[in-house]
């Protein structure tokens, strides 16, 4: 039996011999010296241009995430970097590898507990009825022995500073609904039901978990946005690098101090 053929059909961009299009746009008429990085990547991903409030916020979402020191996957990115400084794309994709459920990642896990909890007919679910909600979504994890996406951070307590930055300026331009509403009655059930008081914040990964969904962004891609921001810092970690080596340095000292321990025991 022959398969139907599917067309294979792209609506991202095309070009000729005088012109590149992009979503139906000019690259260089509409795009290029008009709209910022952040909003081509919206276009990118929704398919068409933010409204003047989605710039500020996704823009917002795409920047919170850039830096936040010497986590883990910046160390690998110099590292990599130290070993193969021919291959700078090498580096960077070491760092992004290390994106997951404990280091920035976990945007996709929060998008997807408020999507899923607000999908069908529980779209319709009236404001006052999303605290029993929350409830039943962290009795849910707990009884499944699951971490609670969006919420808790090693460093920033009793609140994340970028949590409550990013949701003021979601209220001032009309983007803050249910999925802000529940995110924010799933940090205070948890630290109820955990008796945690003031140890659970809703994280910048919940914060952008909860936007993404605003804007209407599948939680599928919402770790996508995370490595949009991360691979600028990164980029910026390397280029530090260049100008203040420090891999090296790690190396060596963990080298040193690992090298110490062993001749010790014999």
């Amino acid at each position: 039996m022959s398969r139907k053929v599917k067309p294979l059909q792209s609506e991202m961009g095309w070009s000729n011999t005088t012109s590149i299009t992009v979503k139906g746009m000019s690259l260089t008429g509409d795009i290029l010296g008009k709209l910022n990085l952040g909003d081509f990547a919206f276009l990118e991903i929704q398919s068409r241009l933010p409204t003047p409030g989605e710039s500020v916020v996704f823009n917002a979402l795409l920047s919170t995430l850039v830096e936040h020191g010497m986590t883990p996957m910046v160390i690998a990115s110099r590292l990599t970097y130290l070993g193969a400084p021919e291959s700078l794309q090498g580096a960077v994709a070491a760092g992004i590898l290390g994106m997951g459920t404990t280091f920035a990642g976990t945007a996709e896990g929060s998008a997807r507990m408020l999507q899923e909890a607000l999908s069908g007919e529980a779209a319709n679910t009236p404001m006052g009825e999303l605290p029993a909600m929350a409830e039943a979504i962290v009795q849910r994890h707990i009884a499944t022995l699951t971490p609670i996406p969006g919420i808790g951070h090693n460093l920033h307590k009793p609140i994340d500073p970028r949590t409550p930055c990013l949701f003021d300026l979601a209220a001032q331009h009309g983007l803050s609904g249910k999925y802000v509403e529940l995110m924010k009655h799933v940090a205070l059930s948890a630290e109820r039901a955990l008796n945690k008081p003031g140890q659970l914040p809703i994280n910048a990964t919940g914060a952008i978990g909860a936007l993404s969904s605003e804007l209407g962004i599948p939680w599928k891609l919402c770790r996508g946005l995370a490595v949009i921001g991360r691979t600028i810092g990164i980029v910026g970690h390397l280029a530090e690098e260049l100008r203040n080596p420090l891999a090296r340095e790690i190396w060596e000292r963990i080298e040193e101090e690992a090298s110490a321990f062993a001749q010790t025991v014999g």
